[in-house]
């Protein structure tokens, strides 16, 4: 990160126990570092992909979702969510995005590429 910051450091018992800088710039500083986006899995869709899920429909779910619900978000139809799921669609990398971008997750945790696909 380049931009300054204003930080203001809050002391315990003499040593610096916090740092604090304006909200504003947190913000660009996640955007601007890629934190905007979730980037790990939470047990729960864990446990789902355990159980068969595909990484999608676990984070739909994980959500409270429906598949209408995604694809209205993602600007997609409710059979492209559909199909994706149960892997009767290798989705685009710009689906993938939009897919992303609207369950809020890093585009890697939605789909596993293999190697023979």
């Amino acid at each position: 990160m380049s931009a300054p910051t204003d930080p203001q450091i809050i002391h315990h018992n003499g040593q610096p126990a916090f740092v604090v800088i304006p909200y504003d710039q947190y913000q660009a500083q996640q955007g601007a570092q890629g934190f905007d986006k979730r980037t790990t899995a939470p047990q729960e869709v864990v446990e789902m992909m355990v159980e068969g899920a595909s990484l999608l429909k676990a984070w739909r779910k994980y959500f409270g979702l429906s598949q209408r619900e995604l694809a209205e978000r993602a600007g997609l139809t409710q059979a492209q969510v559909a199909n994706i799921e149960n892997g009767r669609q290798i989705p685009r990398a710009d689906t993938l995005l939009k897919l992303s971008d609207a369950l809020g997750v890093a585009a890697e945790l939605l789909w596993v590429y293999d190697e023979d696909e």
